[in-house]
């Protein structure tokens, strides 16, 4: 094996893990959360998230995840405040949910940007996602009008 060969193996192995990790999207689990600019409770609080607000983890050292919001921003929060429930965030201007799986199908509702909705079920049907709002209302939603579902 050439020496290149070697380095691109030990840096593919080394950005495997970084990319794996890349698309573990969780929601918040507690009515409120803090996120930090770094991984600890003395850190400066940015952020407060409220529950099922959907994040990405991008880093996992156990007690702390490195998350990304729909903005893109970066911070820290404790892992006992996430769950691997699933929330997605309407991440169009407004959105629309059906009472099927098709364009043609009702419309059960009309979401406006960041309304945050509980993912029901967990895999796309043929680009459209089962979900359900606060208020009781489940449908389906395109992914194209979401953030938080790889």
């Amino acid at each position: 094996m050439s020496r290149f060969s070697k380095v691109a193996l030990i840096f593919a192995l080394i950005w495997m893990p970084i990319t794996a990790s890349a698309l573990d999207f969780r929601a918040v689990s507690v009515p409120k959360a803090i996120l930090y600019d770094a991984p600890s409770l003395s850190a400066k609080k940015v952020l407060l998230l409220s529950h099922l607000y959907p994040v990405e983890v991008v880093v996992n050292l156990g007690d702390w995840l490195k998350v990304r919001d729909a903005q893109g921003s970066m911070s820290w929060i404790e892992a006992k405040h996430l769950s691997a429930k699933r929330s997605l965030l309407v991440a169009k201007g407004s959105a629309e949910m059906r009472a099927r799986p098709e364009v043609a199908a009702d419309v059960v509702a009309t979401l406006e940007k960041d309304v945050v909705l509980e993912l029901v079920e967990a895999k796309s049907n043929n680009g459209w996602l089962k979900v359900k709002h606060r208020d009781g209302v489940t449908g389906y939603i395109l992914v194209s009008s979401t953030w938080g579902f790889d």
